[in-house]
């Protein structure tokens, strides 16, 4: 026999789902024991981070350090340069890629991790100030760091409080709580994360402006002066809308298929109706600037397909469909 092999277990599939629920409540009760216990210290932090004119190195051993891998790539996607620097190897050559105006993030659920030492104590030479992620609070890291994040919890999920289950969620947690704050107090817009992300649906919904879908050519208007009759032309040449405007383009109201629908069971010769009688003259719109993805939340909370887009004082610039949005990503 080449390896060992292992006997599966008597539990059924309501045990197995009972210990799903246990491992989940565990790391539930972990996370409201941190918020509970957070401080100033979390502040200092943040402002710590904000304050850097370097780059934020983290790093941690096992699976802290792939905690640790995660907190720098959700840092350096919301606009704080990050690096992930392993302990070891930065003994060994890597910690050129540390600065004077650096700060570093160091996880460790002890805090008496010994392969963190010798970088540990680099950092100190540098004059790097460190921030400690640990359920240590009195350990080597914790005395060592100018700033200490509570990472301690009662027990892990593992069943023989063995491996790190627990304590991996909660400092992913309070790493994703830096990034945030950092983010907000830095000023960070959705703009800026889109910038990052340009690629795949989540830069396009970002990026994607009204003026790029919008139908600027041949728009569905009409003047004041006329009558429904001439409204209906718009209505079947331009997608079901009509929008009523003056002598400098400037939108007074729009009409929709629905409107004439509307008022056809009401009025025997809704044709010779003028357009202003039946046109809504506070109609929803949008400007060219906006997101397509506000342009489509506003469509389905409205329950609208198309809104006219409007440039300086109020102009008509063009129509945008919730189709159009739809087949161009913004949503």
């Amino acid at each position: 026999m080449t390896g060992g092999s292992h006997g599966h277990g008597t539990m059924d599939d309501a045990q197995i789902i009972a210990r799903g629920r246990r491992v989940l409540e565990l790391e539930r009760a972990a996370l409201d024991a941190a918020a509970t216990r957070l401080d100033a210290s979390f502040a200092t932090a943040v402002r710590l981070l904000a304050e850097c004119h370097g780059r934020v190195i983290v790093a941690g051993i096992g699976k802290s350090g792939l905690i640790g891998r995660k907190i720098a790539a959700t840092m350096t996607s919301t606009g704080t340069p990050a690096s992930f620097l392993h302990p070891t190897e930065s003994v060994h050559g890597d910690l050129g890629i540390v600065g004077p105006h650096d700060v570093a993030i160091l996880l460790s659920k002890s805090g008496e991790t010994t392969e963190l030492f010798p970088l540990l104590e680099q950092l100190a030479r540098m004059a790097v100030p460190c921030i400690g992620i640990t359920g240590g609070r009195a350990s080597t890291l914790a005395k060592a760091c100018r700033v200490v994040l509570d990472a301690g919890v009662a027990e892990e999920a593992c069943p023989h409080d063995l491996a790190p289950t627990t304590s991996t969620t909660l400092a992913l947690a309070l790493g994703d709580a830096l990034a945030v704050a950092l983010l907000e107090l830095k000023g960070f817009r959705a703009e800026d994360f889109a910038r990052f992300h340009p690629g795949g649906a989540l830069g396009r919904r970002l990026l994607l402006r009204v003026r790029d879908v919008m139908v600027a050519d041949g728009r569905p208007t009409c003047s004041i002066d006329a009558t429904m009759r001439d409204a209906v032309v718009v209505l079947s040449e331009r997608r079901g809308l009509c929008c009523v405007v003056d002598t400098a383009d400037r939108l007074l109201g729009v009409i929709t298929t629905g409107d004439l629908t509307r008022w056809m069971e009401r009025v025997p010769d809704v044709l010779a109706l003028p357009v202003q009688d039946v046109m809504t003259r506070t109609p929803r719109t949008i400007r060219e600037d906006a997101l397509a993805s506000a342009a489509v939340h506003l469509m389905e909370t409205a329950g609208v397909v198309a809104l006219p887009v409007l440039g300086n004082e109020d102009a008509l610039l063009g129509v945008v469909h919730l189709h159009d949005l739809l087949r161009a990503g913004a949503a």
